[in-house]
């Protein structure tokens, strides 16, 4: 979703009980993730790592797919 000249994505931040720190990836784009010793830090991470991944695409030539729908769910196991 285009904003203002900006690409909007979703991400996903879970906090990494091992390490303490906040992991965060991009469903999106595949491959794009980063980390942050808190949720603001992990989140202004994922911009850059977003910034370098559409521009390594757009290098190679590699159309940006437009987002799908992601959905949560909880399953019983």
């Amino acid at each position: 979703m285009v904003l203002g000249g900006y690409l909007k994505w979703k991400v996903v931040l879970e906090k990494d009980l091992d390490s303490n720190l906040f992991a965060v990836s991009v469903p999106a784009l595949p491959g794009c993730f980063s980390q942050g010793k808190t949720r603001k830090d992990a989140l202004k991470n994922i911009r850059g790592a977003i910034e370098l991944h559409l521009e390594c695409l757009a290098e190679d030539g590699i159309p940006i797919r437009p987002q799908q729908e992601v959905t949560t769910v909880a399953v019983n196991v």
